[in-house]
């Protein structure tokens, strides 16, 4: 068995992560249980939970939409989380604020309902997109703005950034980038549409270029970046130096654990402006008539926290910041580069007694612009891959949590498995009203499964959790060919 220190001696680094599994996260080895989720959810640190429980226990909160000494202690944590999560990001206050949502999905939600798409605008996105983005397609649709996907390679499921260009650019791309309409500040027009892409994918773990905010906004676009799967093991410094994205999607329990439920959209003040609500709510309105009916719409994130904000989980918020701010974000990058790449090396490895491979990979193989997501297959011992559902019995029965199914990624998931749309095209109308099963969908489609096994690694992973996986596929996988009835019909992705 190789050392991981043989191939990545700056793991050596990252020994204080060690004394944190044992007593912030020893909960993962009394169970005996491995974590390899991250991307699904982070986990909590013990810290966190005791901290939520002083709070509670020592002070009394009530509903922030009011004066009373109460109110003010919920609206003093909230408004201090909120200046916390703009710290974190090193982003101005004059030029970002945030908004409280109850996930990164939320945050999606709210500027496809709110942005003005129409004709003579598009949504251009990525195809490796999560379905939270692709959603926001049905938004575009309804305000008939044309929907453009920018396709992922194989084998790297990365973006040609040939491709990307041209269809941001358009005729304009081959004018230059001078021949754009300006605004009177001298900045590009944001006129031509939306472009969202992820900065790191929660499918394959490639790491799409922050260069592309720019890009996009150079070329008249707004842009959405989805950051959920990048901030567990990064930081995103939004200071004037660097790509400053109109909306980011940030999820809080996918960076620290807890609390779930919140999540938030960072947005640039101006880009705000710009996006007109379908709604009001008690909470986004500031005045509202019924005699006759008309309405004001509250200013900044205001308008945009619909009802009560989750005051006693919120400043939970700040909590988790400080946390990783104390165990240093980069600590946790190094450990789970070092991670990745081992785990990789052996993945790799694994061969049946004939020497055929016991795994195939989708996406990057090394650590180049790349994070701590991996995703693959088993292969069985006649080549051929093992039904990701058994994968999913089998490993929650060794005490191993992984992800398997598309991960609500379709884009890269149909690029890596080799779908072939021109069957489905002539059914085209049968999918979209549901009437099609799933497995009926993979069949015609030609799909050798329903999705794939995905592995992450976060601040409490370590070489026993990898030692235990492989332990577990070399045992459970080499040399077999694995009856597959009697499972489970797939539900969706």
């Amino acid at each position: 068995m190789s050392n991981i220190l043989d191939s990545f001696p700056e793991y050596a680094q990252t020994t204080p992560l060690d004394g944190l599994r044992e007593t912030q996260y020893s909960y993962l080895d009394e169970r005996g249980h491995t974590y390899l989720d991250y991307t699904g959810s982070g986990l909590a640190a013990k810290e966190q939970y005791h901290a939520h429980n002083a709070r509670l226990t020592e002070q009394a909160f009530g509903n922030p939409h009011s004066a009373s000494p109460t109110s003010e202690n919920s609206t003093r944590l909230v408004e201090q989380a909120r200046a916390h999560v703009l710290s974190y990001f090193n982003a101005s206050p004059e030029t970002y604020t945030v908004i409280f949502t109850q996930n990164a999905t939320g945050a999606a939600r709210l500027v496809g309902e709110s942005y003005p798409f129409s004709r003579h605008k598009q949504f251009v996105l990525t195809a490796d997109n999560h379905n939270s983005v692709n959603g926001i397609r049905e938004y575009a649709r309804a305000k008939h703005a044309r929907t453009v996907y920018v396709p992922v390679q194989s084998p790297d499921l990365r973006v040609s950034p040939a491709t990307l260009a041209s269809v941001l650019g358009g005729h304009w791309w081959e004018w230059g980038l001078d021949r754009l309409a300006l605004t009177k500040g001298g900045r590009p027009a944001r006129d031509r549409g939306l472009f969202a892409y992820p900065a790191q994918s929660n499918f394959s773990g490639v790491r799409h270029p922050l260069e592309w905010v720019t890009l996009a906004q150079e070329c008249g676009f707004d842009v959405l970046l989805d950051a959920a799967a990048y901030l567990p093991t990064n930081k995103l410094d939004l200071s004037d130096k660097n790509p400053q994205p109109d909306f980011i999607m940030v999820s809080w329990y996918k960076l620290f654990g807890y609390p779930t439920g919140l999540g938030c959209l960072i947005a640039r003040r101006d880009a705000l402006s710009r996006l007109s609500r379908p709604w009001f709510s008690g909470g986004s309105v500031k005045t509202v008539g019924v005699a006759l009916t008309w309405h004001v719409m509250a200013t900044d994130e205001a308008g945009f926290e619909d009802g009560t904000l989750n005051f006693l989980s919120i400043p939970d918020v700040q909590v988790g910041l400080e946390w990783l701010e104390r165990v240093n974000m980069s600590m946790i990058s190094t450990r789970v580069r070092c991670l990745t790449g081992w785990f990789l090396q052996r993945l790799l490895d694994l061969r049946h007694s004939d020497g055929s491979p016991m795994t195939e990979v989708y996406g990057p193989t090394d650590l180049k612009r790349r994070g701590g997501t991996i995703c693959f297959n088993f292969l069985d011992a006649k080549g051929d891959i093992v039904d990701e559902r058994l994968v999913a019995q089998e490993s929650a029965a060794a005490a191993i949590s992984l992800r398997t199914g598309c991960f609500c990624n379709p884009g890269p998931a149909e690029k890596a498995l080799g779908i072939d749309t021109r069957p489905l095209r002539r059914v085209r109308r049968r999918l979209r009203k549901g009437l099609i099963p799933l497995e009926t969908y993979i069949s015609m489609g030609r799909l050798p499964s329903g999705g794939a096994i995905r592995v992450s690694f976060g601040v409490a992973s370590n070489t026993a959790d990898v030692d235990r996986f492989f332990d577990f596929a070399t045992k459970t996988y080499r040399d077999r060919v694995p009856d597959t009835s009697g499972l489970s019909p797939r539900h969706g992705c």
